[in-house]
Parts: C-alpha cells; structure tokens; sequence
C-alpha cells in the first residue's frame, strides 16, 4: 500500500458521508415538491411539528444552521403561512417561532414521506438501524473530538 493512498478521494469517509447525503437529499426533491417544501423546511417544519414553539437559536442548534441561513428559510415558511415569528416577551433579542395551524395540518399530508424515502434506500431495516447508530454517535461526538484536535 502506497503511503499516499490515504489522499484518494474512494478512501475518503468524509466523500461518501457527502455524497451520500447529497444524493439522499436529491431524492426527496421530488416528493417535497409536491407540498412546495425543499428538504431544508421540511426538516425545520420537523422540528415545529415535534416542538410547536422554539427559539430560532435552539431550531438552529437542533438543524446545526447558522442564522444566514436560517432566517431567510423561516422567513419563507412565514411566507407560506406554515410558520410564525415574533420576539420573547422575556427577552426580545431572542426570536420565537410557532408553527401555525396550517404548518401542523400539513404534516397530516407528509406523513408518508419518510416510508417513501426508505423504499428508495438500498439498505435491509437491520442495516438502517446500525447505520442510524453510527451517524448518531459520529454526530453527538463532535464535540468531544474538537477538544482532542
């Protein structure tokens, strides 16, 4: 084995992670169409449905976005009548936002999405699940590896 073959790019996790998710994300453009959502608002949209209220700060944490892009996305939902916004009564440097009645009555149409997607997954629910785990833990461990760095 050559010493450099750790620099090609069919060696590299982090390209196949990339790729992978690239493609993933590909596949649900076609289905999120179909209820005028791309796949960004549709996760912040699963955040509202589980949450109903939530600071942008905190929606940016579980969505790991920054506020760049986070507000023109809210903004859009806003738009659309899916969400709403408004500052904390408590502290008005923090922004709220709400899902609306018509954001929590879309997720009875959407509902069937993540079954749509699995049937486009090449993987038996066994190797769904370990992989879940692994990305999981790759993700929650971020933290503790950056103080290793």
């Amino acid at each position: 084995m050559d010493k450099y073959d750790v620099l090609k790019l069919d060696n590299q996790m982090c390209f196949l992670l990339y790729a992978t998710s690239k493609e993933l994300v590909r596949k649900y453009k076609p289905i999120l169409d179909k209820f005028d959502l791309t796949y960004t608002q549709y996760i912040t949209m699963l955040v509202l449905w589980e949450h109903k209220e939530i600071t942008i700060k905190e929606l940016g944490d579980k969505l790991f976005l920054d506020s760049g892009t986070l507000t023109p996305l809210v903004k859009k939902l806003e738009q659309k009548g899916l969400v709403s916004r408004c500052r904390c009564q408590d502290d008005e440097r923090n922004l709220m936002v709400s899902i609306t009645k018509k954001g929590d009555d879309l997720k009875k149409e959407v509902v069937n999405v993540p079954s749509t997607i699995g049937k486009c997954i090449n993987l038996t629910e066994d190797e769904a699940n370990c992989l879940y785990k692994v990305l999981n833990k790759m993700l929650k461990g971020w933290d503790n590896n950056e103080k290793q760095i």
